[in-house]
């Protein structure tokens, strides 16, 4: 894996462990929330994208792809935010970014003929199954939210798959691919939200600055990892996302108290090992 590409998606997942914490944290939640979220992403990133747009239109193939991002990731969010409702950041966020690179990595070999070697293949079977390993009990004991944090975890793979393809092989640029998909989630969530305007009234009131911060974090996180995307395959770009759940066990661990630290600095333990292993692959 290219060392830039390394880079991006590290700092990418500083970015992603905390707007989760913030969306965890948030009072109300629900398609109001990232409604909101996804107005704020947009309208942040469209001077840039109307500035890129001008100079390198998308092709009609990439605006077709930006359309359906929006929709995967509007049912991505919902998914996530009803885990959250559900179950602790420690178990839906682990479960939801490990079994979505297992999926990712296993459709990329199928579907896009990636090849990766033997090493990357082991740090990223070690960076899974760490990950995996982190929510193991509350899984067992049948903890709320496992269901949710698994079909968050299928739309990452599919997200996953599908972006790559549109800024690799369409070539689409990932500031106007991100800023279309933010639209995009706004627009098929604004049926719901005019359904219920007191909930986005008090989302507007309990939580705008939290969703203000998911948009930004959000954004900064997504864009860096389809630049990432354009320099390595999804079979190493997808398990190496997964250090942000060692940035999301210190968060839940730190600012919301939750328990069984030893385990999780075990298993983080394990992830930076998984992870040296792309980086050498």
């Amino acid at each position: 894996m290219p060392t830039i590409a390394l880079g991006l998606v590290l700092l990418a997942a500083g970015a992603h462990a905390l707007w989760n914490l913030l969306a965890k944290t948030a009072q109300g939640g629900g398609a109001p929330f990232v409604w909101l979220a996804s107005v704020f992403g947009a309208a942040v990133l469209t001077p840039a994208a109307l500035v890129i747009v001008a100079v390198s239109p998308p092709s009609l193939g990439a605006v077709a792809f930006m359309a359906g991002s929006g929709v995967i990731h509007a049912v991505y969010f919902a998914c996530l935010l009803r885990g959250y409702r559900e179950g602790d950041l420690s178990l839906v966020y682990p479960l939801a970014r490990g079994s979505g690179p297992v999926i990712a990595t296993i459709a990329a070999i199928v579907l896009l003929g990636e090849r990766p070697g033997p090493v990357v293949l082991t740090g990223g079977a070690i960076v899974v199954l760490a990950i995996l390993s982190l929510a193991a009990p509350a899984v067992r004991a049948g903890a709320p939210g496992t269901s949710w944090a698994l079909a968050t975890g299928l739309t990452i793979a599919l997200y996953t798959i599908w972006d790559k393809h549109a800024v690799d092989g369409l070539g689409a640029s990932p500031v106007v691919y991100f800023w279309a998909t933010e639209i995009g989630v706004a627009l098929v969530l604004t049926p719901f939200v005019l359904g219920a305007r007191r909930a986005l009234t008090a989302t507007w009131r309990e939580d705008r600055r939290g969703a203000l911060g998911v948009a930004l974090l959000s954004g900064f996180a997504y864009i860096l990892v389809l630049y990432a995307l354009r320099l390595a395959d999804v079979s190493y770009v997808a398990p190496a996302r997964e250090v942000s759940v060692l940035f999301g066990a210190v968060l839940g661990a730190g600012v919301l108290g939750e328990a069984d630290p030893r385990r999780r600095i075990a298993c983080a333990a394990a992830i930076v090992v998984g992870i040296a292993a792309l980086a050498l692959g």
